[in-house]
């Protein structure tokens, strides 16, 4: 992506919206622990809490050099191939230009677009024009599906792909992993937690806010279902959860363990946990810093995946 980026980053969904009501005072003092623990890559999109994510982001970095500051644009309008266009995509930078105080955006990425988009000529031509005016220095995408990823890195302007990698989610490795590789092209693993379900602190009990997505979009009825709990049934994540769970480490949380074994992927370029607290920023941080999974535990991952997670989610995205 041009640059080096800390191996584990930071997803600012949750400082925008969409997962309860967080703090500009508590965003930021996340952001500071993240920074702090070694973080360099903060994830945001124009989307999140309307703009408001972006401006937490934007009013933190400034005077901080060293962090790279992705964001996305595409969902401010209906997701329809006929709005990407160079216009809205003009608009659209303008705006997070301003919410982030920046000249030129360090990374902006197609945010889940229609697959049409990723086979328009017209769509990436208008992203290098963006780059040729400075409005951005890169551009990416953000997918849904392994097809869409796949387009996309054989696109010679893309720098990255953000597509939702797991231990829930393992399609990836067999074809969008080594085809990035092979590209250079960066790979930015989203929802790396599966929504929180491989953090290991919920239980049949858990209850979420009604503004939080966990709640009203279990069932995709808001926006693609894969981006809560990666499309996994609630209670059959648990399950799979407390089967992983005997092998997780001494002295290391669920968290930790599953970003780990993220990290541990050839091709990954950075991890984007979200944190709604300095604690948690900082215990993700540390997770680049843990020792190596051994080969045992990564097929007893593997062989979870396919008992229980596999016939739910692997031929879906």
């Amino acid at each position: 992506m041009g640059r080096d980026a800390s191996v584990i980053g930071l997803g600012a969904w949750q400082l925008g919206a969409d997962w309860g009501d967080v703090s500009e005072a508590d965003a930021h003092a996340t952001l500071q622990a993240a920074v702090d623990a070694g973080v360099t890559f903060i994830d945001t999109a124009d989307v999140y809490g309307d703009g408001r994510s972006e401006q937490i982001v934007g009013s933190f970095v400034k005077g901080k050099p060293g962090l790279t500051v992705a964001t996305k644009m595409g969902r401010r309008l209906p997701q329809v191939p006929e709005n990407y266009s160079l216009d809205n995509f003009r608009a659209w930078t303008d705006r997070s230009r301003a919410n982030l105080g920046v000249e030129t955006l360090d990374l902006v990425q197609l945010h889940c677009p229609p697959t049409p988009v990723f086979h328009s000529d017209e769509v990436f031509e208008s992203l290098d024009v963006l780059v040729q005016e400075k409005r951005i220095s890169a551009y990416g995408v953000s997918v849904e599906k392994v097809d869409e990823a796949l387009a996309a890195i054989a696109r010679p302007g893309v720098a990255s792909v953000q597509i939702i990698l797991n231990a829930f989610r393992l399609k990836p490795l067999e074809r969008v992993l080594p085809a990035a590789a092979e590209a250079g092209v960066g790979i930015i693993a989203r929802v790396p937690l599966a929504s929180g379900l491989l953090s290991g602190r919920y239980d049949e009990n858990t209850t979420f806010a009604a503004d939080d997505h966990r709640n009203y979009n279990r069932h995709g009825e808001s926006f693609d279902v894969g981006e809560t709990f990666s499309g996994v049934d609630f209670s059959t994540g648990l399950e799979a959860v407390r089967r992983l769970l005997p092998l997780v480490p001494d002295g290391v949380t669920m968290a930790q363990f599953a970003l780990r074994w993220i990290v541990e992927q050839p091709a990954v370029t950075v991890v984007i946990p979200g944190a709604r607290n300095p604690e948690q920023a900082r215990a993700n941080a540390h997770a680049a810093d843990l020792a190596p999974l051994s080969p045992e535990t990564l097929e007893k991952i593997a062989a979870v995946y396919d008992e229980l997670i596999r016939p739910q989610v692997h031929d879906k995205w």
